[in-house]
């Protein structure tokens, strides 16, 4: 079994950045309310189409799918595929922003990016009636808040943030956000917290008790002053290696994803603060531009098998939204994993990361203005 490691974004980039808030700029502040932007004009699709005769390419990070995906696909479908690798959703992001062709038939974003690209009208409306293993979904996974009934986007994998820590090595066990912005005095410089824009914020503005996609300018000032409070204290800024700087002891106690915390290991556990958390999921999209849609959604129903699903809870350990995948994995391995027990309600008790238009450029700056004061 391998576990792969991967950025779900790097620090502020702001220029890639920038050109995925300018597609969100087309209007996306209002998740809940997200629709299709151009289903109206969406071409029907031939459900006997002969996939033989079509190929797709699809971008997705490296080890997020099996290697031999390719083949099977071929085996199972008949269609060419192509697999090109993205380190980042502001990678993708700024090839599939930048108006020139880019082949793409399927790409793999995190939710908020999905909701980005749909209010650009780059995005397909999907066909159920050619996706059917989308029954294999739990009924939790159609309640995402930036896409509400899975209308651009299908689920490939979600879970949350929280707090990874050394049982052996702190006094008392972790529940609040506030025991990694104050830590106790076994921790000092020996925690740490992620880079990235709104995952850097998202300590301080749950233990301020403000939203993950607050707007507001005090809130956000409020948040900077409490991330450079506790900036002094940290061991590092830190979105990949955190994992092995608890294995080694260098840290007690670290902000992670929760696939990411090795709770395999004896001395580490996985805990969601009190003051609650997010909720992040990694998708599937069709691409308006693809000239092979019925195939597209051939490989996204493919995707959903559970047995095709399973590989990703059991390889990368991160949770699918698939029922029937989760029922079917390994019970030791579930066992050995405490976030991988997590339930659909735990996760949904988590505030979904949305899309915020021009106003993400406030986390941006925010994650700047943090990282640059010494």
């Amino acid at each position: 079994m391998s576990r792969t490691r991967y950025p779900r974004n790097l620090p502020a980039v702001a220029l890639v950045a920038g050109l995925a808030l300018a597609v969100s700029a087309c209007g996306g502040e209002a998740a809940d309310t997200a629709a299709p932007a151009a289903s109206a004009s969406s071409a029907q699709l031939n459900p006997n189409a002969d996939l033989s005769k079509q190929s797709l390419t699809i971008s997705v990070w490296d080890g997020y799918t099996p290697k031999e995906l390719a083949t099977e696909v071929k085996e199972k479908l008949k269609t060419e595929l192509k697999v090109t690798l993205h380190d980042t959703n502001e990678v993708i992001m700024a090839k599939l922003t930048s108006g020139a062709d880019t082949g793409l038939d399927v790409a793999f974003v995190s939710g908020q990016y999905a909701q980005a690209l749909n209010e650009a009208g780059l995005l397909e409306p999907l066909h159920p009636e050619l996706i059917p293993n989308l029954a294999n979904l739990y009924p939790e996974a159609k309640e995402l808040s930036y896409d509400k009934g899975n209308v651009f986007s299908v689920p490939y994998t979600w879970g949350t943030t929280g707090l990874c820590y050394r049982t052996d090595l702190m006094k008392t066990a972790p529940t609040s956000w506030n025991d990694l912005l104050n830590p106790p005095e076994e921790a000092v410089k020996k925690v740490t917290m992620m880079t990235t824009e709104r995952w850097l914020a998202l300590p301080a503005l749950k233990a301020l008790g403000y939203s993950v996609n607050t707007k507001n300018d005090e809130e956000i000032a409020k948040v900077k002053e409490a991330l450079l409070k506790a900036k002094p204290k940290l061991l590092a800024y830190d979105d990949t290696t955190f994992g092995e700087k608890l294995k080694t002891g260098e840290a007690v106690m670290v902000e992670a994803w929760d696939g990411w915390c090795p709770t395999t290991e004896k001395n580490i556990k996985f805990v969601v603060p009190k003051e609650g958390s997010d909720l992040w999921v990694d998708t599937m999209v069709v691409l308006k531009s693809s000239k092979n849609k019925e195939a597209a959604h051939a490989f996204i129903n493919y995707i959903l098998d559970p047995k095709v699903h399973g590989w990703a809870a059991e390889n990368i350990l991160y949770k699918v939204p698939n029922k029937a995948a989760m029922d079917a994995m390994n019970p030791e391995l579930k066992a050995a994993n405490a976030p991988l027990q997590m339930t659909p309600s735990d996760l949904l008790k988590g505030e979904s990361i949305i899309d915020l238009g021009e106003d993400s450029l406030k986390f941006g700056r925010l994650a700047a203005e943090v990282s640059a004061q010494q």
